[in-house]
């Protein structure tokens, strides 16, 4: 394995800077008054986080990438009813292998929108259509505000803090969507702004996911986590992300063959399709749970989330490698 591969599937900064905060959370979390200045702060975080990707998302590339409708339908497709539907026939065999919290957050990564910067890089490193996987990434996402707390309200109602599906949509438009509007709205203004300091607004990003975190996993220390979470079943949990990803990785790549897309649309189609945002993940939970199991909810997520990167970064390579015209 060549060194450039290793130094793709090893974890990353922001995945060893989330093990920390989960760390840390274990020993010293943050509980009372202490907890809801917390609270106060990540809110605000979360809508700095969707305001820049409002305020990034050029109009240009949704434009340029709307004519290849079939592509965008077809990863939508896979993201919000291929997902939940191998979620939903998964959920016996989730149930028996993990707690009921830890399969809860399963199922509610199955009705998650897809990645944006990991789906676009991995297009561009295996060679395959990266104006669409701009304008698929993000109309993925843009639906997930509207999608994902239907699907939760639907299917995993118990966990959904009480809230009904219209509830759930409404507090996420107005944590969500409103600031990600309002980023597009300034985006004539701020835009060549935020263009030129992407690097440095990347810990807006990564710093609001830490903040709800680190809340989620205090919260969950408090409930006793650690007790309720052994070896054996955080095993179960690694293996259950396994397969899912195994058997959307194929299905994707065979659909999109057998439907017709060239060698570079069906490789967009299977990293747009096959992945799961964190990003956008961790905020939405926030909304839609309850506090008590939010740490469980979003650790099948977190985990998830390194396997796939790990997993597409050898994808990607393989792919990009091939010869021209093959």
């Amino acid at each position: 394995m060549s060194a450039s591969l290793l130094s793709r599937i090893k974890p990353d900064s922001f995945t060893l800077a989330l093990l920390a905060t989960v760390a840390i959370a274990t020993v010293a979390p943050c509980t009372g008054q202490v907890a809801v200045v917390f609270g106060d702060i990540t809110a605000v975080a979360i809508g700095a986080l969707f305001f820049l990707h409002g305020a990034k998302l050029p109009r240009e590339a949704i434009v340029a990438g709307m004519t290849h409708w079939r592509l965008h339908l077809t990863v939508l497709c896979f993201t919000f009813v291929l997902f939940p539907l191998l979620g939903l026939l998964m959920t016996p065999l989730m149930r028996a292998m993990l707690t009921p919290e830890l399969a809860m957050g399963m199922l509610f990564l199955c009705m998650l929108p897809s990645t944006v910067q990991s789906s676009i890089a991995f297009t561009a490193m295996g060679r395959g259509n990266v104006p669409a996987a701009i304008c698929s990434a993000s109309a993925s996402n843009f639906a997930g505000i509207f999608l994902t707390p239907l699907l939760v309200s639907a299917f995993v109602m118990q966990g959904a803090a009480g809230r009904s599906a219209l509830d759930a949509v409404l507090a996420i438009v107005v944590q969500l969507l409103l600031p990600f509007i309002a980023g597009q709205l300034l985006r004539g203004w701020i835009g060549a702004w935020v263009d030129r300091h992407k690097p440095v607004l990347k810990y807006v990003d990564q710093g609001s996911i830490l903040l709800v975190v680190y809340t989620a996993f205090s919260d969950a220390v408090s409930e006793g986590i650690w007790s309720k979470l052994s070896g054996p079943t955080l095993a179960s949990l690694l293996l259950v992300c396994c397969v899912l990803l195994a058997v959307v990785l194929w299905l994707t790549g065979t659909v999109s063959r057998r439907l017709g897309f060239s060698r570079e649309d069906t490789i967009t189609i299977v990293f747009c399709g096959s992945k799961k945002s964190l990003a956008s993940g961790v905020p939405m939970a926030k909304v839609l749970f309850a506090t008590s199991s939010l740490g469980m909810v979003i650790l099948p997520l977190m985990l998830f989330h390194q396997i796939q990167l790990m997993v597409c970064a050898v994808l990607a390579q393989r792919f990009g490698s091939r010869p021209p015209g093959d």
